[in-house]
């Protein structure tokens, strides 16, 4: 199999490298870049034997010969090397959000919908990472009795802004931690105290943000529809409603979701739990008395869906409300697009 990544430097580029390392992926592999990458040396083992590898500047006509492409780059790029991509007959399985919501594009989380990722032009989309790791905590649910209505509140980690965003952070919490005179730790001017500006317009360390995206017409956020939008795709629940408010967090890696759902019939809570065990790429993780339910730390750098906080909800009649937590980067982006690379190997 010949395989490219565009985009291998960055934070998901190098997480899909590593991906393809630990399921020992046999491939001939290309690494793509910016200019200012060009000829950097990055070391990958493929099914075990250390190899050298450089990265090359992308071009239009970089993608010849190759049967796959990762995509981890932001969407303006994505769109600019997609139809070179699929010229060169290659498969574009991109984590950008440039084709989501084309019919054309199937949206693919593999657990859930593995059959649509078959029907493709050569582009696959990846799902938004919160997205991904909801549905991964729903769609056994679904299965059993159809969701009607979600409510969701999601906990975005830095990780999401990419490493700008786990920069801001990690320079924050350090500035602060040696100007322990600044009252309630909050940074008079952030955007004039010399912190990386690319991520967040508000201090992030010891605080929240509730904006993720940009605002639409609704006063929703573009990062708040793509829950309602991107399920409807992915589980064919095309009158599925999603009231979703996004919000930044203080944490550097693994995403958390708090999540209730109307369902078509009821279930109990034993009934839930007894369907999460069984659902594929999820851990239930539900023992209040041993103070256990999902957590960022716990989910960091794997790539399970932890589960938990199950319990009948108190204004839906056939509510059940439960949280998730799991790794942003990983399941969220870069583990979702080799899983989706490995139904075609």
């Amino acid at each position: 199999m010949r395989l490219g990544i565009l985009g291998a430097t960055g934070a998901v580029g190098l997480q899909m490298i590593k991906c393809i390392e630990e399921r020992n992926i046999n491939c001939e592999l290309r690494l793509f870049a910016s200019k200012k990458s060009e000829g950097k040396k990055v070391i990958v083992n493929i099914c075990g034997k250390p190899t050298e590898f450089t990265i090359e500047e992308a071009k239009p006509t970089s993608f010849e010969g190759l049967d796959f492409v990762l995509g981890a780059v932001e969407a303006e790029f994505a769109r600019e090397f997609a139809p070179h991509i699929v010229k060169a007959k290659a498969i574009f399985i991109d984590n950008s959000n440039a084709f989501r919501m084309d019919k054309d594009v199937p949206l693919v989380v593999p657990e859930i919908n593995a059959h649509d990722a078959k029907n493709n032009k050569g582009i696959i989309s990846n799902p938004n990472c919160s997205t991904i790791i909801t549905d991964m905590a729903i769609y056994g649910i679904n299965k059993v009795s159809k969701i009607k209505a979600m409510v969701a509140s999601t906990y975005q980690a830095v990780s999401g802004a990419g490493v700008y965003g786990m920069k801001a952070l990690d320079e924050q919490v350090e500035y602060l931690s040696s100007h322990k005179d600044i009252p309630n730790h909050k940074i008079t001017d952030i955007t004039n105290a010399g912190f990386e500006s690319k991520a967040f317009k508000n201090q992030i360390a010891y605080n929240l943000i509730p904006c993720i995206g940009s605002f639409i017409d609704n006063d929703f956020t573009t990062e708040e529809m793509k829950m309602q939008n991107e399920t409807r795709k992915i589980m064919h629940l095309p009158e599925l409603k999603v009231t979703c408010t996004c919000v930044r967090v203080p944490v550097m890696r693994s995403h958390s979701i708090s999540v209730t759902m109307d369902l078509e019939k009821k279930l109990s809570v034993k009934e839930v739990k007894e369907i999460l065990k069984n659902t594929k790429g999820v851990r239930l993780v539900d023992d209040k008395d041993n103070f256990l339910y999902p957590m960022p730390l716990n989910t960091t750098d794997v790539d399970i869906v932890e589960v938990g906080r199950i319990r009948e909800d108190l204004v839906f009649e056939n509510g059940i409300s439960l949280f998730c937590s799991g790794d942003q980067i990983r399941k969220g982006a870069a583990t979702n697009a080799v899983e989706i690379l490995e139904l075609f190997i």
